[in-house]
């Protein structure tokens, strides 16, 4: 069988706060929301933009470094995996939504500093923990396009 990839990158501005809330069982979920937009001249030569919103789900460690560092309009990249769920809402209909599951993030400054975060997989469990460490990148050259 052959090997296939989910992955997406987006680098972008919060549209509002995290909400941050926890599972039944105690994990935290931060849920963002992310635009994105890309500017183009018509054939009339007016500029155009359309911005697209993502939204972002990040869980345990990852979430809680959302509710403490993360604010609305910072800019961030997000890198993780798409992910399609769909439920029954309690007027009864059957409710779909797409979200990006973050598995690492990065706070892209004004200053130029720049902090990263990144889940991995824990051992023996499905759930994901995180790590966080305050580095100032080098340059744009380390982002991976």
């Amino acid at each position: 069988m052959s090997r296939s990839l989910n992955k997406a990158t987006i680098i972008g501005n919060l549209g509002a706060e995290p909400e941050v809330r926890s599972t039944n069982s105690g994990t935290r979920v931060a849920t963002l929301s992310i635009a994105t937009s890309r500017r183009w001249k018509s054939r009339t030569g007016e500029q155009q933009e359309k911005t697209e919103w993502h939204r972002v789900v990040c869980w345990d460690k990852l979430a809680e470094i959302c509710e403490r560092y993360l604010k609305k309009g910072d800019r961030i990249y997000v890198e993780g995996r798409i992910e399609y769920r769909q439920w029954e809402g309690q007027d009864g209909q059957t409710k779909y939504t797409t979200e990006i599951r973050a598995n690492e993030m990065i706070m892209l400054g004004s200053t130029g500093e720049a902090a990263t975060a990144q889940s991995r997989p824990s051992r023996g469990s499905d759930q994901d923990f995180s790590e966080f460490s305050s580095e100032a990148l080098a340059g744009e050259d380390d982002l991976p396009f």
